[in-house]
C-alpha cells in the first residue's frame, strides 16, 4: 500500500509542494521520489503515483524530467491511477503556462496511466496552456511566483479531490 510521489524540482519550488502534498495524505504511505534518483523498480513498487513538475523556459519540461522519461517509458504504468501537478508562472509565461504539466500528461496517457484529479481553470490568468484539456487543467496547477498564499489551500482541496482513488489503489493492493 504505497504511493509515490515523482518530482522534478529546478528551484526547489516543486520539492515544496510535493511536501505539502505527502502531508495531506498523512493516512497513506507516501514516498517521494526525486526523478533523477528514481529507477523503474521504484515506479513498479507504488500502487498509486503522483507526478509533479515546474514548467521551464518556453514551455519545456526540466531536463532531469527528461531524462527520467525512458525510465517511465520502461515501467509498467498500466492500470495504476496516475494524478499530476505543475508549476508554472502565469504573469511572465501567460502563453507556455504549466505546459510541462501537458506534455507529462500526454506521455503518462500514452503509457496507460490512468490520470485523475483535473483542476479547473478559475483564478488563473494565461493565454495559453497545453495542459488545458476539455476545458480543465490536467493536475493541480500552482503559481508559486505570484500565487502563492493560495497553494495551501489549492494543494488541500485538491488532495481531498484525488484522496480516494489513489488510497483505493493503495488499500485494493495492500
Amino acid at each position: 500500500m504505497k504511493i509515490g510521489l515523482f518530482y522534478a524540482t529546478d528551484t526547489g519550488n516543486t520539492r515544496t509542494v510535493a511536501k505539502m502534498i505527502k502531508q495531506q495524505l498523512a493516512e497513506a504511505e507516501v514516498k517521494l521520489y526525486n526523478v533523477t534518483k528514481a529507477g523503474a523498480e521504484d515506479l513498479e513498487s507504488c500502487d498509486a503515483l503522483i507526478f509533479g513538475t515546474p514548467t521551464l523556459g518556453d514551455g519545456e519540461l526540466p531536463e532531469t524530467l527528461e531524462a527520467f522519461l525512458p525510465t517511465l517509458e520502461g515501467a509498467n504504468l498500466g492500470g495504476k491511477p496516475v494524478a499530476l501537478f505543475g508549476l508554472g508562472d502565469q504573469v511572465n509565461y501567460p502563453k507556455e503556462f504549466v505546459d510541462a504539466l501537458g506534455i507529462l500528461y500526454r506521455k503518462l496517457k500514452k503509457l496507460g496511466a490512468e490520470s485523475n484529479g483535473f483542476w479547473p481553470l478559475d483564478g488563473y490568468q494565461f493565454e495559453k496552456s497545453r495542459a488545458v484539456v476539455n476545458g480543465k487543467f490536467v493536475g493541480l496547477v500552482i503559481d508559486q511566483d505570484n500565487q502563492e498564499e493560495l497553494t495551501e489551500g489549492r494543494v488541500s482541496a485538491w488532495v481531498e479531490q484525488v484522496k480516494p482513488v489513489l488510497l483505493g489503489a493503495a488499500a485494493m493492493a495492500g
